[in-house]
Order: C-alpha cells, then sequence, then structure tokens
C-alpha cells in the first residue's frame, strides 16, 4: 500500500522524549512522517495557528508552561489541527481536562511503544482528512450555490433584450407594410431564436452539471414518436436537397418508459447535426430491439453521408464548446453543446451514446435505451411509411363524467378544465382544498357525487396532501388524480401512498391526462380507439372543444349510454369536421370578444422591454399602462382620491428585478392595492411552483415575451 506523506508538529521541551517519538512515529504502518518539532510554547502557539500541519502531539508539561494552555488559546485562535495531549503521568482528571479544552486524545508516553498510540495517531488522521473533506464539500457546495445565482441572473439579464428584439421583429412582421423587409425580418427573427437557444443550452448544461435536471417518465407510443419526428426533421432535410429514412429492422415494442420532452430533445439535435453536415445524399436512422436473457435494449443509429469527423476529435465532441472545426474558420454555426447535452440526458436515461466516423464519407451516431422489463409490453412489427407522417393525430374518444379540477391558480384551471371539456367532461372549479373537501362532501349529499377529482398540490389555505388526507379519513373513495410540477424521483410513490389513484405531471400532456382520466372512470378503450364500457353510471354533457385540437380527418364520438352503462360508438369524420369549423369560428369570436376592453399594467424597469410588450399588447386590443420601477407604480395607483374604472386593471406583468425593489415581495404590496388583479411574473429564471403559490402569483412568464405568450394569457 502507498505510503502517505503527514506534516506532524512535535511539541516537546525534553530532546530524549522528542527522539523517542519520532522512533515510535515512524512505526505507524501506511503513513510517513515529515515531523518539525519544538520545544517553545510561544512557537507551537504561532505554528498551530497557521494549521499547516496534519496533526500535533503536545506535551502537557512544557518547562515552566502548561500545554493546557497552549491547546485552549490555538483552539480560540481557530486551529483545526488534531491535537494528541502527551504526558508522563495517569491522571484521569488531566485526561477529562485536555478533551474538554478540544484534544482529540490523551495519550500516557509509556504506552507509546504500544497499539494503544498507533490508534490514537490513525483515529486523529482520519479525523482530519474527514475535516478537509467535509470544508472541501461545503466549499464545492458554496461555488456552486453562487455559479447558480451568475447563471439565474445572466439567464434574466439576456432574456430582457430578447424579449425585446424578438417581440419588434414579430410585430413588423405582422404588418402587411413590410413585406418588402421580411427576409431581412425574418433573419433577425431566425438569430434572434437561435441566441435563445444558445441560452437554454446552457442553463441545460448547468442544470445537468448541478444534478438538478429531473425527468418526467411516461410511456411513450414508439411509433407515434418515430412519426413525429420524421414529419418534423423532414422538411429541413427537403429543404437542403438531400432524404430522410427510417428503417425498422426488428419487431419494436408498442411502448416504452423514458421522458418524452427529453427524448425528444436528443433525436431533433443529433438528426439536425446529420442533415446540417450533410451536402449530398442522405441520413438514415435504423432501429432495432435486441435481448438477451432479461435485458432489452433499443438501439438507434443515425447515418449521414456528410462531411465526416477527424479521428483526433472523435474523443472530445461529446464535451462542451468543443467543435468540429475551429471558431474562426468554421462554416457552421452552434457553441458545441448540442452533443454534450444528449451525452448527459441519455445518461440519466440510462442509455449510451457512441460516435463512428470518416473524414469525407460521413458519420454514424450510435444510441442504446435500457427498456429493462418488457414481460407486460406488446412487441409488433413496425413498417413505417413515410405518407403516415403527414397525417394529423387521431381524435381521442369522448367520455363523460362529471369532475372538480382544484387549482389554485386560474389560469391553469381553465386550462385543465377546457382540455377536459374536450373529451366531453362535465367540469367544475374549487380555487383550492378546503374549498374542494366543501365542495366534494356537499355534492355527495346531494346526491351527484363527482367521478374524478383533479387535485393541484402547492395550494394555500389547504394543500393537495392534506386534502387527500382529509378525503381518505373520511372513508370518501372518489378517485383522485394529482396534478404537479414536482419531477424528482419517488414524487409519484409518495402521492399513490397517500391516497392519490394518479398523478399527472405539469405542464399537462392532453394525452397522458386523458389516459389517468380514463383509468380513474373505469373506462376501456379498445386498439381501436373504441370505448366500450363505463364503470359507474355518470352525466353524458355536451360536446366541448373540438376547435381547440386540429382534428381534421378524426372521429366525432356520439355517445349514447344504456342501462348497463354500454356505451354505442358512431363514428363520422364528415361531422367532425364540420363540427370542428364551427366550434372553432365560435371559440374565436369568443376570445376576439375576450380580448377587447382588458387593460394591462406594465411594471418593467427596461424601457425597450416595457415598450414592445406594451406594443403587442396593443396588437391584440389590449390597453396598457406603464410603470417603469416599484416606486411609479405606486404613484400611479395611488395618484387619485376617487379612481375611475380606467384606473383599475384585469392584470399586471411585474418584473421580478426593479431598481427599487424585488418583483415577489411587491406583489404583496401590489396585492393590497388591486385585490381584483391577476398578477403575472415576469422573469428571465424559471419560478418554482412553490415561490408562486408562497407569493400568491397567479402565473409567471419566461422572458423573452412574445405574442404568442402575451395571447395564453389573455
Amino acid at each position: 500500500m502507498t505510503e502517505s506523506i503527514k506534516r506532524v508538529l512535535l511539541v516537546e521541551d525534553d530532546e530524549d522524549d522528542y527522539l523517542l517519538t519520532s522512533d515510535y512515529l515512524q512505526q505507524v504502518s501506511n503513513y510517513q512522517f515529515e515531523i518539525q518539532w519544538t520545544d517553545s510554547a510561544v512557537e507551537a502557539l504561532a505554528l498551530l495557528k497557521q494549521n499547516k500541519h496534519d496533526i500535533c502531539l503536545l506535551d502537557f508539561q512544557l518547562g515552566s508552561l502548561n500545554g493546557l494552555n497552549v491547546l485552549q488559546q490555538a483552539i480560540n485562535a481557530g486551529c483545526t489541527i488534531p491535537i494528541i495531549m502527551l504526558t508522563g503521568q495517569t491522571d484521569s482528571e488531566l485526561d477529562n481536562n485536555a478533551l474538554d479544552a478540544g484534544a482529540v486524545d490523551y495519550v500516557i508516553k509509556s504506552e507509546l511503544n504500544t497499539t494503544r498510540f498507533h490508534r490514537a495517531i490513525r483515529y486523529a488522521l482520519s479525523r482530519k482528512e474527514v475535516e478537509n473533506e467535509r470544508l472541501e464539500r461545503i466549499k464545492a457546495e458554496t461555488k456552486n450555490r453562487s455559479k447558480d445565482k451568475f447563471v439565474a441572473h445572466l439567464s434574466h439579464e439576456l432574456r430582457t433584450p430578447l424579449t425585446s428584439i424578438l417581440g419588434y421583429t414579430e410585430l413588423l412582421l405582422s404588418h402587411q407594410e413590410n413585406t418588402h423587409i421580411q427576409s431581412e425580418l425574418n433573419t433577425i427573427l431566425n438569430n434572434g431564436k437561435h441566441l435563445l437557444g444558445l441560452l437554454n443550452n446552457v442553463l441545460d448544461l448547468s442544470k445537468i452539471a448541478a444534478d438538478k435536471l429531473e425527468l418526467n417518465n411516461a410511456n411513450i407510443p414508439l411509433d407515434n414518436f418515430i412519426t413525429d419526428l420524421y414529419a418534423l426533421m423532414s422538411v429541413t432535410a427537403e429543404d437542403k436537397g438531400i432524404s430522410l429514412n427510417i428503417n425498422t429492422i426488428t419487431p419494436l415494442p408498442l411502448e416504452i418508459n423514458a421522458d418524452p420532452i427529453r427524448l425528444r430533445q436528443v433525436f431533433i439535435n443529433l438528426i439536425h447535426n446529420a442533415i446540417k453536415f450533410t451536402d449530398n445524399g442522405a441520413v438514415t436512422i435504423d432501429i432495432w430491439l435486441q435481448t438477451e436473457a432479461d435485458k432489452n435494449t433499443l438501439y438507434f443509429t443515425i447515418t449521414d453521408t456528410g462531411i465526416g469527423i477527424p479521428q483526433h476529435l472523435l474523443k472530445t465532441i461529446f464535451k462542451p464548446f468543443e467543435q468540429v472545426e475551429d471558431i474562426v474558420s468554421r462554416n457552421e454555426e452552434g457553441a458545441g453543446l448540442g452533443l454534450a447535452i444528449c451525452c448527459e440526458l441519455l445518461k440519466k436515461m440510462g442509455g449510451t451514446i457512441k460516435v463512428e466516423s470518416e473524414e469525407n464519407v460521413g458519420s454514424k451516431f450510435i444510441i442504446s435505451l435500457n427498456l429493462g422489463d418488457l414481460s407486460n409490453t406488446r412487441i409488433e412489427p413496425f413498417a413505417f411509411n413515410p405518407i403516415n407522417a403527414q397525417a394529423p393525430e387521431a381524435t381521442l374518444p369522448q367520455i363523460s363524467g362529471r369532475i372538480l379540477i382544484v387549482d389554485d391558480i386560474k389560469d391553469i384551471r381553465n386550462l385543465i378544465g377546457f382540455i377536459c371539456r374536450s373529451f366531453g367532461l362535465s367540469v367544475c372549479y374549487a380555487v383550492n382544498g378546503g374549498q374542494a373537501v366543501t365542495k366534494i362532501i356537499e355534492a355527495q349529499v346531494q346526491g351527484t357525487p363527482f367521478d374524478s377529482i383533479l387535485m393541484d398540490i402547492h395550494m394555500p389555505v389547504l394543500d393537495g396532501k392534506r386534502a387527500i388526507a382529509k378525503l381518505r379519513s373520511m372513508k370518501i373513495t372518489t378517485p383522485v388524480i394529482a396534478v404537479t410540477a414536482a419531477t424528482m424521483k419517488g414524487v409519484d410513490q409518495e402521492l399513490k401512498l397517500l391516497g392519490f389513484n394518479d398523478v399527472v405531471a405539469k405542464p399537462v400532456d392532453r394525452e397522458v391526462l386523458y389516459r389517468a382520466l380514463v383509468n380513474c372512470l373505469g373506462i376501456n378503450i379498445n386498439s381501436s380507439g373504441i370505448k366500450t364500457e363505463i364503470a359507474a353510471e355518470t352525466e353524458t354533457t355536451g360536446n366541448a372543444s373540438s376547435a381547440f385540437f386540429n382534428t381534421k380527418d378524426g372521429h366525432l364520438i356520439a355517445s349514447q349510454q344504456t342501462k348497463d352503462n354500454v356505451i354505442a360508438i358512431q363514428l363520422d369524420a364528415n361531422k367532425l369536421n364540420n363540427t370542428s369549423a364551427t366550434s372553432s369560428q365560435s371559440t374565436a369570436q369568443n376570445l376576439e370578444a375576450a380580448e377587447v376592453s382588458k387593460r394591462f399594467l406594465i411594471i418593467e424597469d427596461d424601457q425597450d422591454a416595457a415598450q414592445i410588450t406594451a406594443l403587442l399588447l396593443n396588437n391584440l386590443n389590449v390597453k396598457t399602462q406603464i410603470a417603469h420601477s416599484a416606486a411609479e407604480a405606486i404613484a400611479l395607483l395611488t395618484s387619485k382620491d376617487q379612481p375611475t374604472k380606467d384606473d383599475f386593471y384585469d392584470r399586471i406583468l411585474l418584473d421580478i428585478n426593479l431598481p427599487d425593489a424585488n418583483g415577489l415581495a411587491f406583489s404583496k404590496e401590489l396585492r393590497l392595492l388591486l385585490p381584483d388583479s391577476e398578477i403575472t411574473i415576469i422573469s428571465g429564471n424559471e419560478i418554482s411552483t412553490e415561490t408562486l403559490t408562497e407569493f400568491a402569483i397567479d402565473q409567471a412568464l419566461l422572458k423573452p415575451i412574445n405574442l404568442a405568450m402575451l395571447k395564453s394569457i389573455i
């Protein structure tokens, strides 16, 4: 075993004892000691204050001085060196006094040639090593926290000017008189979006490095996943004049379990790179399943006929900020973050990525995903047909039932309600757990119980966890689905143990929510997508938002309930198209009517960002007022003794970083002045649901702000 060199400070006024102790120290195995000897208490104290030694052996009696005093003064001066007190006599009181003063051990000189001395040395050194590791960990954690704060601040500062760049460009593109400069405006818009993409990549990499990026796994229909990828990337390939091919070599599982958003991010990046570096030929994706014993591995290879990668660079391309070509001379854009992020995301998903390449011939990226146990998953041949990639998404069969949606944020309540009504469900709302419990009890008493409940976790008054505990303690067995933004490991299991029947992650995916509701309502959907039976009698409601989803070639579900709760289904694509068109027109008219007469207060210190936000809102028929600081906003809101209707606002857009106030803290003051106004925080960094709940914020928007985001909050 390699000997470790340790620096020892030996404080001993007797030279014979110094020599004897030095000899015994050299007999301690696995260590090599570099000994510094002093017989002066004053010099010893000065050396101990420097904290340069790994251990100190301190004689109790230093001439006329007491080693105990040296020990106490050293500890008080900030000495962190483990100190062992040496004495020539046995005295339990001295032993206790030394330990109370801060010594790690107390050894009698007659024991220097025993294992007792060896153990004391090893223990003291181990303690020092543990303490050093602890200090290094604290130092690293402090550094990471500082880095996180810097990245969050940088994100905010970069997103603010991007709001102006992208917002003004979108606004100019929307004006017909600017058609003669449309090409130039699109160039600005595309480059602005590219800059935003780089910013998002840096933030992703920062989260991965800090182990703060959480995956949100779900069952992914593999055929739809492949088809959607082709539909998205084939346009880019066609624009460049190359072909995009997909081959399935073996039968594939119908579903895989992974994070659909992050997995899509990986493949979009890899396919985009393959197309970008290929001028002639094709990009080919081969997919196959390999089974060995109980291990099922799904393989993807992405092969291009592009420029290839030099052999000496293959080991570095998965490192951040590495580029195949020199940053000055290269022709292709990018900061070299995409492959690094792909590699880290695949690692988190239990997968791998490798590369093979030859210059001027092409590159092949091999991705593997460990699928685990597939014994309960159907594996079937999948013949990819490019024509299917053009087909619109199939319509989900209509279902019926009475649902209670519980969420303290109005926009989220309305959004989930809109989606549920599109499924054919009747919807009621509650703004917190307390109100939900009351409504559930009232419904039970009236004989019209809810068929299922969608409940947010983080709410004021009574949160979702306490609400479900209260319901289950009252023997109410109505299925409750938790709707949460928390994606950390173990959250699903924790919530189900509390009594929730299922968990749906925010932002809500329409199909995931549909499947959760179908399971809780006891409805069976066969392989053709036909609803065959329902477990309990429910109220059939009118059709809802066909307009919200594009269902051109889908099916209109006309459902009728019988005594045995068996549903008769009639599929009619033509009726759906007519219904969709009518509903779309009606919905558009309702939205247009709702936009008129809205008044927003914008509190933003950056004048350009405030101005473009106001212009975009004006373009949506929203009246606006601007304040550039908290003080200016207060002055504006308190300037009149008798406020008119023009002094009230439907929504406040509040920047989180104002020159004279923190936006979150300032929101409480605004809530007192405008209790009926909704407050939306604008930030360059993501804000947790917990923070929004704590400050009673209705919604948060991430800079840069664009037209679509503003439409979503009107």
